[in-house]
């Protein structure tokens, strides 16, 4: 049974659709169908079928899918374990927001000019969301907030940078004390189920600081731009840049703040671990020219 007759398969479970599977696996949607014929030929059973405008698997088809995907896992770790040395095969990779345009772009071209034997598939969400994709071994490593409780011992943590809160405002607000202005402006805040908003929220909570609440929303780029518009303050991590073009704030450091530290973190398990410490020397380097810029890569 050929791994990239159910890797078709898969990918048609997931889009719903041959040709959008087509797209994903750079072949033509006669090739998709030819392949699931192959496999329902040898499988004996309708694997797909169309539902609407989608296709849906199959009763046979979904009662295969969990075995598909755990073979598929299967066989990546093996290709992994044999190129090992060779610094070549995919990393499943989960990435915080607002490191996919401050972080990602510089560590992608490392990786092109370095490592161009790892193939990266990306998955942008929450912290929370991402510890519990490495947790079930649906991803090899995250860039996200440090976690804010013990790790277990199967993970391991690589700080890349720490960032201190920042109270940012319109360029209208002349005060210069972040903790009047916290009192007295209204509020956006950035949203406590993402661990950077819970950083922000226990500082609020220290400072014994109850803010004029307008908005709580979960993307630090649409928090300054409403910020630049006049709509109110706020206190957030000083993100790796750029941020909003044409979104102008005052930046006023929050003295005393905790830092959101942005790392990366893997299990120690991993089957790819050769192919993730390449990876985080890549993200070390991105991070060191992020910071010097000018600065020509070793």
């Amino acid at each position: 049974m050929e791994t990239r007759f159910l890797q078709t398969f898969l990918s048609v479970v997931q889009t719903g659709s041959l040709s959008e599977a087509a797209r994903r696996l750079n072949i033509t949607p006669s090739a998709v169908i030819q392949r699931i014929k192959a496999l329902e030929d040898e499988i004996g059973r309708p694997l797909i079928q169309r539902s609407g405008h989608t296709m849906q698997p199959t009763p046979a088809g979904a009662a295969i899918l969990a075995e598909v995907e755990r073979m598929l896992s299967v066989a990546e770790d093996i290709k992994a374990a044999a190129a090992a040395d060779l610094e070549t095969g995919l990393l499943r990779i989960g990435v915080i927001h607002s490191a996919l345009t401050g972080l990602l772009p510089d560590l992608l071209v490392q990786l092109r000019q370095n490592r161009p034997g790892i193939e990266l598939y990306i998955l942008p969400g929450m912290s929370g969301d991402l510890y519990s994709c490495i947790i079930e071994g649906e991803l090899d490593a995250a860039i996200m907030v440090q976690p804010h409780f013990a790790l277990p011992k199967a993970l391991d943590w690589l700080l890349l940078r720490q960032e201190k809160l920042l109270v940012i405002t319109p360029l209208s607000v002349t005060e210069s004390d972040a903790r009047a202005i916290l009192k007295r402006e209204p509020f956006i805040r950035y949203d406590r189920n993402h661990w950077g908003g819970r950083i922000v929220d226990l500082h609020l909570r220290k400072l014994k600081i109850r803010p004029r609440e307008q908005y709580e929303l979960d993307s630090l780029e649409a928090i300054t731009v409403l910020v630049s518009r006049g709509l109110g303050v706020s206190l957030v991590p000083d993100w790796l840049p750029p941020w909003p073009e044409g979104a102008n704030v005052r930046r006023i450091k929050a003295s005393g703040a905790p830092t959101r530290d942005v790392g990366i973190l893997w299990s120690r398990s991993s089957k790819r671990l050769p192919l993730i410490h390449a990876f985080m020397a890549e993200a070390v380097k991105a991070i060191r020219l992020k910071h010097s810029p000018g600065v020509q890569p070793a």
